[in-house]
């Protein structure tokens, strides 16, 4: 088979040679044919005669600019060659002709010639890719001019834009910045009145409890002994323990109420008395006038319905219960302070030295500590303070 570039002869018939006598033989193929040696000479000439045919070198075409896209600011170009078995170089040149390939490109013999560069803004508009046969000793060349219109471009704009928008990044960071300062600090502060409110709280109920138990120890300071008199109770109470319990004998609550009144009364000044009630409900004490005592005596010792004339606490269905609604939970030992000088009628838990309840005293004139049982049976019984 035939090498590409060659003119093999070979497959041709052999024809008579006429005229050629190598080394003196004379005569025809035929008859040369038949003689021992000279058959291979025969075929042998075809060979060497044509041999000139093969090509020595290859055969390199014009390279190819081609644009490549931009790259750091400038535009890759490239320069592509078809060749054949030959080594080339490929020279990048300017417009004048200087060398600005830095070193040359050397290529091997396979493959294609093929070599690229970055060219800057600024760095000429012509410029040529040559490409060198070592062996031939030839060479080709392309040439393109490229405006610089082609190459990437700055706005002016840009850097002012760049510097208002890190301006502008930087504002937003410090006014987040501020913020969270801001923040920070109005949190501490709100923390910090809240600690505060919470001091004064705590504050205020330990002043509210020292001044509880200053007011429950200034009306103890005003104790006065009291009795009960047989003469004015209700027929179902019965008094015992030298007239100070007294208990309601009847298997259910009494309406109205039956009541006992002490001997002593009080016109003006302060006084300060204890009653246990225990556990006991249904009772009622307080006080009354003189003018509802003469009328109790005459109708039995029943409490009235009308209150006007009367200021009591009573306790039923486990509440303490006043004119108005206030209830609380139950004390075993209550305190009565009557104050006629500031005209207060006053309610102490004696155990927790602490104030119930304090109603306005709107009646006057001589009057008289009451006290009425329920009919459980626990009665009511006064207590001894201090030495009363």
């Amino acid at each position: 088979m035939a090498t590409p570039g060659t003119w093999d002869r070979s497959q041709e018939p052999l024809q008579p040679l006429t005229g050629f006598n190598p080394k003196g033989f004379s005569g025809d193929p035929a008859s040369a044919a038949g003689k021992p040696g000279m058959g291979p000479w025969i075929r042998m000439v075809p060979l060497i005669a044509f041999s000139g045919l093969h090509p020595t070198t290859g055969s390199v075409h014009d390279p190819l600019l081609v644009l490549d896209g931009l790259e750091d600011s400038g535009i890759r170009l490239k320069c592509l060659s078809e060749r054949l078995f030959s080594e080339v170089k490929v020279l990048w040149m300017d417009g004048k002709g200087r060398n600005i390939t830095g070193n040359a490109l050397s290529t091997d013999t396979s493959g294609n010639a093929g070599s690229s560069i970055v060219l800057k803004p600024g760095s000429g508009n012509a410029v040529s890719c040559r490409i060198v046969d070592n062996l031939g000793k030839t060479s080709t060349e392309s040439s393109v001019v490229i405006t610089e219109s082609f190459f990437p471009t700055i706005s002016l704009w840009l850097p002012a834009f760049v510097m208002i928008l890190l301006f502008g990044i930087f504002l937003v960071l410090a006014a987040v910045y501020k913020l969270r300062i801001n923040q920070k600090a109005t949190d501490q502060e709100k923390n910090a009145q809240k600690q505060i409110q919470e001091e004064n709280q705590e504050m205020t109920t330990k002043i509210e409890q020292i001044q509880a138990q200053l007011d429950f120890r200034r009306a103890q300071s005003n104790a006065v002994p009291l009795t009960l008199d047989e003469l004015c109770k209700h027929p179902e109470l019965s008094l015992r323990d030298r007239s100070r319990v007294v208990s309601c004998s009847a298997a259910e609550q009494l309406h109205p109420k039956p009541a006992v009144l002490a001997k002593e009364s009080f016109s003006q000044g302060k006084h300060y008395w204890e009653v246990e009630v225990r556990d006991g409900s249904g009772w009622e004490l307080g006080v009354l006038a003189e003018e509802i005592r003469d009328s109790l005596r005459k109708d039995g010792m029943a409490l009235p319905r009308e209150r006007e004339q009367v200021l009591s606490l009573g306790y039923s269905r486990g509440e303490f219960t006043i004119p108005g609604g206030w209830n609380s939970g139950p004390c075993p030992v209550l305190g009565v302070f009557l104050d006629q000088e500031s005209h207060n009628l006053s309610f102490f838990d004696v155990e927790g030295k602490s104030l119930l309840a304090s109603l306005p005293l709107r009646f006057s004139g001589n009057l008289f500590p009451f006290f009425s049982p329920g009919s459980d049976g626990k009665g009511l019984g006064i207590r001894s303070v201090g030495g009363s």
